[in-house]
């Protein structure tokens, strides 16, 4: 064979081999953009509640990197706290056909639904069309236990999910979300730090300022918000926006709310006046007088509890948040200071106690509720648990309206009888103002346009619930709004078609 000849081939298999190893990475690029491209970009997370987390997750779940950064020692947030549940329609754990989550999401608004209408129905809509996939999602896909359903105040169907063991709805989402975000390399969490500037560069945000250990770092992407509210926030926002609720305790750690980050880069707010005043806090009997309270959680009325002022029922139990806590608050409060009315109890008998066990049981070992005997009430109680008794078993009719009673089984009130009781009072609890969004949580500026790299889900936002936050609803618009925010910023980074 000649050199020539020679040359020819093996010029020609080089060339073949050339050619082959461009096809080979072009269909590799074209096969999984998202992992490939993605693996090199990061998105910011704000808060590291349920918000936070369902945006993380949804981020690491595209191959995307996350710093969530977080300004308390532990993550969590209220989220961990939340102890209803979450609420879904419809699910495979509901008997029945439940198609009125909007309506009564609607009913809860109150008079200001007619204010922003449009936007407030477009985020109503949202909530509750996706309330169904959001319960799916934690459950099948993350594993949580949320088999039991009950109906909370407000609520004319049973839609608020926990799960049947020890753990409180809100920790056991929490604590899985966390678990998996962990095993991911992608996943980066920095506690006890706080932002304190949001970068924009012209139309853009660019990333974070914050402080950490005395020292202000700088990190750069687009950013996720799910800081929370402002309910703790005696001294500053909540004094600015509520002063009428100077003195009231609260269910919230004192620290400021984080609205006015976002407004400095243009976003607008909405419903900064409203704030959820939860009619059930417990009085601490070893320390009435701490400002903080703990949450009475609302699934135990729903259970079957009932409410007694100087011992005699005043309102129906499973009305809204907002009319239980009027009604209560019409009854004279004590002169010191948080302001508070201690002559309110909440009262559960044998049958509501073993459908919350793991509650109760928790509130006992703290010392907010103690088991004891009808005769430790007085005898205007024993009457008034009498007639709630025939009510409950249909005997006659409820002048308070109630309708739907749990699982309350005392039908004989004697002496005897035990029940578990607490004292509770009214406390700032959750905060419906915020930063306006669109359907797509991206924060909106004053022409209703989007900022650009800048998405908000949870109680820092506002226009969801108006008036009265339903029970059941706080988790749901973090699962909802957090996944939307997370999948948005995958589109802006590039890793899912838009």
């Amino acid at each position: 064979m000649s050199p020539i000849r020679v040359l020819k081939i093996v010029l020609i298999s080089l060339l073949t081999l050339f050619l082959s190893m461009i096809l080979k990475n072009f269909l590799s690029t074209m096969s999984a953009p998202s992992f490939q491209n993605a693996a090199s970009k990061q998105v910011i997370v704000v808060g590291s509640g349920l918000a936070g987390l369902s945006a993380a997750s949804t981020l690491v779940k595209h191959g995307i990197t996350v710093h969530l950064l977080e300004r308390s020692a532990k993550p969590g947030g209220n989220s961990m706290k939340a102890s209803s549940g979450i609420n879904g329609a419809p699910t495979k754990y509901q008997s029945g056909t439940d198609t009125t989550f909007y309506s009564d999401t609607i009913k809860s608004v109150g008079s200001v639904l007619s204010t922003a209408k449009e936007q407030r129905e477009s985020l109503i809509t949202t909530l509750t069309n996706s309330s169904s996939s959001a319960v799916s999602w934690l459950v099948d896909e993350k594993g949580v236990d949320l088999s039991i359903v009950a109906q909370l105040g407000g609520h004319s169907f049973p839609r608020t999910h926990r799960g049947a063991g020890q753990t409180p709805p809100g920790a056991s989402i929490i604590t899985t979300l966390l678990k998996s975000l962990k095993e991911s390399s992608l996943f980066h969490l920095e506690t006890s730090c706080l932002v304190t500037n949001v970068l924009k560069s012209e139309n853009e945000i660019t990333g974070v300022e914050y402080s950490h250990e005395e020292q202000t770092k700088q990190i750069q992407g687009p950013v996720v918000f799910a800081s929370g509210g402002f309910a703790g926030d005696a001294q500053g926002m909540l004094s600015t926006y509520r002063p009428d609720l100077a003195g009231f305790p609260s269910t919230n750690e004192p620290r400021p709310g984080s609205q006015n980050l976002l407004t400095r880069v243009g976003a607008q707010l909405l419903d900064m006046d409203l704030v959820q005043v939860h009619p059930t806090s417990f009085v601490d009997p070893k320390d009435p007088l701490n400002p903080v309270k703990f949450l009475a959680a609302e699934m135990l009325r729903g259970e079957g509890g009932l409410l007694l002022q100087d011992e005699k029922r005043f309102v129906n139990e499973m009305d809204t948040r907002k009319n239980v806590t009027e009604a209560i608050m019409k009854g004279p409060s004590d002169r010191s200071l948080p302001r508070q009315w201690t002559n309110v109890q909440l009262i559960l008998d044998e049958g509501v106690f073993a459908q919350a066990a793991s509650h109760v049981g928790f509130y006992l070992w703290k010392g907010l509720m103690e088991k004891t005997t009808v005769s430790s009430l007085g005898e205007d109680a024993l009457q008034s648990l009498q007639e709630y008794a025939n009510i409950v078993a249909g005997d006659i009719p409820d002048p308070l309206e109630r309708q739907s009673f749990g699982h309350w089984t005392l039908r004989e009130v004697l002496p005897t009888s035990v029940v578990y009781v607490g004292r509770v009072t009214p406390a700032v609890h959750f905060t419906m103002g915020g930063v306006v969004i669109s359907p797509q949580s991206e924060v909106l500026n004053a022409d209703h346009t989007p900022i650009k790299g800048l998405w908000a889900a949870g109680e820092v936002t506002g226009g969801i619930h108006g008036e009265n936050r339903l029970g059941g609803s706080s988790l749901l618009e973090c699962a909802v709004f957090g996944r939307l925010a997370g999948e948005e910023a995958a589109k802006y980074v590039g890793a899912v078609p838009s």
